[in-house]
């Protein structure tokens, strides 16, 4: 008997929801799409410095090279225990054992500088000084992650004015939404440009005698989102 209960129970249950799933679908609505936009500086710019002392031939190590660059850098204002990290560390021991050459030794290094101004002034002085193998090799923006989401926010009211003006062109109104798809993101630059960058500066600076200011490419988000509202 309590088996047979239960059974009923759970199809009344279930003829419940079925019914209610049923009402939703059956509810008129509106189906329309938001798209938001913003365009940003980048204020993260990472730079390659590479040192190695087989490019000037070993006539100072790579030791003497970072000590020079600290400096430099540090001159120019940047904090290079926040901005400066190594990304690799190498020699070569092998050569020297099989060959009896010299060891050379190499180091890349990561830079982060906030601007085209300071990444300028950062290609310029580390030339003075025969560190010339710099590259651009990704920019950003600090607040990235917060953009993202303010440009989403306005897709989506983009979407709900769109639906009530929509909606008012008829004499009825846009109600809650009941449905809320993100369709496609947007996230530009995409790190392509870093050479072109490098050698238009340096361009500049060969034919007129001032700092040169690179300019970035803005990146640019994107977010196009897809709402169904009621129709009221």
């Amino acid at each position: 008997m309590r088996t047979k209960l239960s059974l009923i129970l759970v199809l009344i249950s279930t003829l419940s929801f079925a019914q209610e799933t049923k009402n939703f679908i059956d509810k008129p609505y509106m189906e329309v799409t938001g798209k938001g936009e913003l365009e940003v500086t980048p204020d993260e710019i990472y730079l390659s410095i590479k040192l190695k002392e087989a490019d000037n031939k070993g006539k100072e190590s790579v030791e003497a090279l970072e000590k020079k660059m600290v400096l430099k850098l540090k001159a120019l204002g940047i904090d290079v225990e926040e901005a400066l990290s190594i990304m690799d560390f190498s020699s070569n021991f092998r050569s020297y054992w099989l060959r009896k050459t010299n060891i050379l030794t190499s180091k890349e290094y990561q830079l982060l500088v906030k601007d085209g101004t300071t990444a300028g002034q950062v290609f310029m002085e580390l030339e003075k000084l025969g560190i010339s193998n710099i590259s651009i090799v990704k920019v950003d923006h600090s607040k990235i992650d917060q953009l993202r989401n303010d440009v989403k926010v306005k897709a989506i009211q983009a979407a709900k004015d769109k639906a009530s003006m929509l909606a008012k062109g008829i004499g009825q109104s846009a109600g809650k939404a009941i449905y809320i798809q993100e369709l496609n993101t947007g996230y530009y630059p995409r790190n392509t440009m870093a050479t072109n960058i490098r050698v238009k500066a340096f361009a500049e600076l060969e034919e007129q005698d001032f700092m040169p200011e690179i300019e970035f490419e803005k990146i640019k988000l994107e977010y196009s989102i897809l709402v169904r509202f009621e129709l009221n």
